[in-house]
């Protein structure tokens, strides 16, 4: 066994985690709030409230509660590195830390640090202080994302584009409303994620999750244990212990799966409106090549969809892992700890960089407009289908568009100017309806409508 060593500086170890392959979420909030040091902190914070929630009840001594909170306030005096290599021996880092705990406080108070608890109900409760304390930060990069998106729905609820459907130009919309779906998007992962925030609790259980040895240690009424200990750390009171009920993982997972699914739509969108033969849109500040001097990348969106990849797979490995044996598991509640970690730090991530590509990105309403013209007019044949059946017959009519379709393109004219010299159709008005710009249904209204929610 690996004795406890005197703890490196911050981030002198030459194998730390710096995210050298994880630019999408290096630097960002996230990447901080769950780094060794913080889960360390968490896990020195969910001992040190076991024994304040103990001592409220009567159950330990304030001055211990004192003084296993005066040494968990400083987690530099713990060696993170050691803590993780004596890990393998009991199979997690609570066991080695609960050593070097109970011997920093000493006596008469060290056999108060983590009475009655096991391993689990500590890392689960850390972890939750974890997800919280990242998903508070999280949240604020929506809110900027949402801002951003929303400015940008009100300036463009008029400006016209193709509307694409299946690769193809189907009809006409208007950017304004893709817009203000990017954004009904990020206020559903806001929503979620406030909700599942809410909903964190605290674990406290012990061996078996029947809370035996609180009582053992003089609790007339242990069940009001877990309450105590939840209020201690602004987590909610669970119901039951869950070491084999994973419903606040799962719900973790899913919703920060949705998160980065989310952004990862809007990160899609601008990747195929910003290719060369697009560049209907543009990232504020694009990333430059190794090899090639003109290029500026829209490297905000790859992160980002990067990211959207990557989540649904560690959500998966959180899912299975709902299928725990017994009163606690071998391998089930192992296996999410790294899964749950990196979904945090991606869906982090993903925000902070979808606030920055919103406040940057630059909207090309020109190339927009001209692309409305690549078809020769036939992104308004659905119109010209129903504007042409009362003159001509529904048959008629769509023998004529499909017809006119081929010679549009094998002309190379628009098929406004066709239209004009059909016989049946001499004298009448096709102007407005020929116009893309002119047929963008409710569009605007519906941007309108979506804008109205907070």
């Amino acid at each position: 066994m690996t004795s406890p060593a005197v703890p490196d500086p911050a981030g002198s170890e030459p194998d730390a985690d710096t995210g050298l392959l994880a630019p999408g979420w290096t630097g960002s909030p996230a990447a901080s709030a769950t780094g060794d040091r913080a889960y360390l902190r968490a896990l020195l914070d969910a001992e040190a409230a076991l024994t304040r929630a103990q001592a409220a009840l009567g159950l330990a001594p304030a001055e211990a509660a004192d003084a296993v909170g005066a040494v968990a306030a400083d987690p530099a005096a713990f060696d993170a590195r050691s803590l993780a290599e004596r890990a393998r021996d009991g199979g997690n880092p609570v066991i080695p830390l609960v050593a070097d705990l109970t011997k920093a406080v000493g006596e008469p108070y060290g056999p108060y640090v983590h009475r009655g608890a096991t391993s689990q109900d500590i890392l689960d409760t850390a972890t939750m202080l974890v997800a919280a304390r990242t998903l508070d930060l999280l949240l604020p990069d929506l809110a900027r994302t949402e801002r951003a998106l929303a400015r940008l729905a009100a300036e463009h609820r008029d400006t016209p584009m193709p509307g694409r459907t299946l690769t193809q130009h189907a009809v006409p919309t208007v950017f304004g409303l893709k817009a203000a779906g990017w954004r009904a998007l990020v206020l559903d992962a806001r929503d979620r994620i406030t909700a599942v925030r809410d909903a964190l609790p605290a674990q406290l259980g012990g061996a078996a999750g029947t809370l035996a040895a609180f009582e053992a240690y003089g609790a007339t009424d242990p069940t009001a244990l877990p309450a105590a200990y939840a209020g201690e750390l602004g987590l909610r009171a669970p119901v039951l212990p869950w070491h084999t009920l994973r419903t606040p993982i799962a719900d973790l997972a899913g919703t920060l799966a949705f998160t980065a699914g989310a952004l990862g739509k809007i990160a899609v969108d601008v990747l195929t409106l910003s290719r060369t033969e697009t560049g209907e849109v543009a990232e504020g500040g694009g990333g430059g090549s190794s090899a090639m001097p003109h290029k500026a990348n829209p490297v905000r969106s790859t992160l980002i969809a990067a990211a959207a990849r990557r989540a649904p797979q560690l959500a998966a490995t959180l899912y299975g892992s709902l299928a725990a044996e017994d009163e606690r598991p071998a391998g089930a509640w192992h296996a999410e700890w790294e899964p749950l970690r990196d979904l945090l730090r991606l869906t982090g991530g993903a925000a902070r960089d979808a606030a920055e590509l919103a406040e940057g990105l630059r909207v090309r309403p020109d190339a927009m407009r001209a692309h409305l013209g690549l078809t020769h007019g036939l992104i308004v044949s659905e119109r010209l289908s129903a504007e042409l059946a009362p003159v001509l017959g529904r048959a008629r009519a769509r023998e004529l568009l499909t017809e006119l379709a081929a010679r549009a393109y094998a002309e190379d004219r628009n098929l406004g100017e066709l239209l004009a010299e059909v016989p049946e159709l001499r004298g009448l008005d096709l102007a407005g309806p020929t116009d893309p710009a002119r047929y963008t249904g409710a569009a605007a209204t519906l941007t309108d409508r979506a804008l109205e929610r907070r």
